[in-house]
């Protein structure tokens, strides 16, 4: 059954004549009798009753035309419904994200995202990196925002902030009152640290810095989110090195001091399946890439 069909059918419905009703559809007389003789037969029942007087509903052609009107619409709704969509201006997103991009302007770029696109349904579920990427794999996210860049060839990404990394001390350790530390420094302290499994790239990136500084972190707790790594600390736990953005965390009892040198940075990415274009997709990462470099400079 074709909605054209459908759709000549409503309007002869609506008309009861063949003439008004082929001038409202912009097509000749005879395509229209052509076009419902054929819906009759799909349908396998006369709809109308016609003579050299007048034209009538059948009693099914008056069961059809309710049916008709509610397909026509739904398919006209559906149709707005993609446009919109392709257009960027409603949907759904499902979107994965690690912790620390809750103190990196991500619930900012959310918020002004969804004053601009209030059509769009927002979904949010904190994973690490690698479940992230999971997710994406099996279509069960549309969007994450993870710390590594080693993924699948069927997913894409794109860096969205790069931040050094700051050493995280308890408010009361000895270390707290320097301005800036030496990696060096921190050999012998009791280490927070990332765990591998959470982030692999985040935990070789820990020992790649602390083993550039000429000793092997001794690590006495591994935690699975960088909030729980803050807390931790903030508690007397140990000491750790952590991304910039966690300074504002807020936590009391964890203070934050920079190193005194460059050493590999902190990075956040913003990743995908590959395939034609989401425009919801793209239009989120530009607003939060802005975002992003707004909060770093603070």
């Amino acid at each position: 059954m074709e909605l054209r069909h459908l759709r000549y059918f409503s309007v002869l419905a609506e008309e009861l004549h063949f003439g008004r009703a082929a001038r409202r559809l912009s097509i000749s007389q005879p395509p229209l009798s052509v076009a419902i003789r054929q819906l009759e037969d799909t349908v396998g029942a006369r709809l109308f009753e016609r003579n050299s007087k007048e034209v009538r509903l059948t009693p099914a052609g008056d069961a059809l035309r309710v049916s008709a009107r509610r397909l026509l619409q739904q398919a006209e709704e559906a149709a707005l419904e993609a446009r919109d969509i392709a257009q960027g201006s409603a949907g759904r997103l499902r979107i994965g994200f690690v912790g620390a991009m809750l103190y990196r302007g991500l619930p900012q770029a959310l918020r002004a995202f969804q004053a601009k696109h209030p059509a769009v349904r927002i979904t949010l579920t904190e994973l690490n990196s690698g479940v992230q990427i999971a997710e994406l794999m099996h279509d069960r996210l549309d969007l994450g925002f993870v710390h590594t860049a080693r993924m699948p060839p069927e997913l894409q990404h794109r860096l969205l902030l790069t931040e050094p990394f700051v050493c995280c001390l308890p408010a009361g350790h000895a270390l707290a009152r320097r301005r800036a530390l030496a990696p060096a420094e921190l050999r012998g302290e009791p280490f927070v640290l990332f765990s591998r499994e959470a982030s692999p790239d985040y935990h070789e990136r820990i020992l790649s810095i602390c083993a550039d500084a000429g000793f092997h972190p001794e690590v006495r707790h591994e935690v699975r989110h960088w909030l729980a790594v803050v807390s931790l600390v903030s508690q007397g736990m140990g000491v750790a090195l952590v991304p910039q953005a966690m300074r504002h965390s807020a936590l009391s009892g964890a203070v934050f001091r920079p190193l005194d040198r460059e050493v590999t940075p902190s990075e956040a990415y913003g990743v995908w399946r590959a395939g034609p274009p989401n425009m919801l997709v793209q239009r989120l990462l530009d607003g939060l890439a802005k975002s992003l470099r707004e909060s770093a400079k603070r």
